[in-house]
């Protein structure tokens, strides 16, 4: 694996090398090297194996333990602080066209910004993941024709148990029967899977809660308790997952990428942007991770 780190006055950057053809990276990091703010359009996983390991992913900070698992998902600025010693397996993996299979809306609207998995966190299902990353490591080293394949069957298996384990927490509308808490989900499903077709549309709050077919007070309460998010930073924050990854391509003007991502001005999208990451689009952009494949 081949790392860059830009040493100069201006924003830190990585470039980071794939094999070739790949969309996969996974290595063992022992460095004691520590990475500034950055971001990537690839899911990351740390995996700390000796030692612990700082991470922190916008604002919130993490004190990882061996076996302890952080997932941060694409788009969002996060850095690394290493310790003078220590192993851990850090993932790379492009999932951007997981986007294209059916139900991926809900499992991506219950794994926002990231996903801190520990024995306390998620008692029943830590050891089953944690396993599973470990066997996707393992079989990436054999490098056998058909690892990446492999990688992606787990990778889903692991997603899916997270989204499973998510809807199953007694959290999640606590006084509804079981049947009502399916009938729930389904419809919030059908809702989340048309905004993520249709967000560079004018979609309102009283169209979705028609098609969920619930008054709009009550699919706004429903909504935010699935999400955690309320409609509107839902559909924003949509519209910015898009606009994440426009700002990767630097073919495109910031007005350009606001535009496609569904915001009807340059000064809203502005706005909403910085809500979100708490920098300006520009200034994203400028600590965008940098991947190249080895020729």
């Amino acid at each position: 694996m081949d790392i860059k780190q830009n040493t100069s006055s201006e924003p830190s950057h990585e470039t980071v090398a794939f094999r070739e053809n790949s969309t996969v990276l996974i290595w063992r990091n022992s460095q004691n090297q520590s990475y500034d703010p950055h971001w990537h359009t690839a899911l990351e996983v740390i995996i700390p194996l000796e030692n612990d390991y700082h991470v922190t992913v916008n604002e919130n900070h993490f004190h990882l333990l061996p076996d302890e698992i952080l997932m941060i998902f694409p788009g969002e600025i996060h850095s690394l602080h290493a310790p003078e010693t220590g192993l851990r397996n850090i993932y790379l993996i492009d999932i951007s066209f997981l986007a294209k299979i059916r139900g991926f809306a809900s499992i991506q609207s219950l794994l926002s910004q990231f996903v801190y998995i520990t024995q306390v966190s998620h008692p029943k299902i830590h050891k089953s993941i944690l396993n599973q990353f470990l066997e996707i490591a393992a079989d990436y080293f054999r490098d056998n024709e058909y690892s990446e394949i492999t990688v992606y069957s787990a990778l889903l298996k692991i997603l899916a148990e997270l989204g499973y384990y998510r809807t199953q927490n007694s959290d999640l509308f606590p006084h509804c029967r079981i049947d009502k808490k399916k009938e729930y989900i389904q419809k919030l499903n059908i809702v989340l899977e048309y905004i993520d077709e249709n967000y560079m549309e004018d979609i309102c709050l009283e169209q979705m809660s028609d098609m969920a077919g619930f008054s709009k007070y009550h699919f706004s309460g429903l909504f935010t308790q699935y999400t955690e998010h309320s409609f509107c930073d839902y559909l924003n924050l949509r519209r910015i997952r898009v606009a994440e990854l426009l700002l990767s391509s630097d073919n495109l003007t910031i007005t350009e990428a606001a535009m496609q991502s569904g915001f009807s001005s340059i000064s809203t999208f502005n706005r909403v942007f910085k809500s979100f990451k708490n920098c300006s689009p520009s200034e994203y952009r400028n600590l965008k991770l940098f991947f190249s494949c080895r020729s």
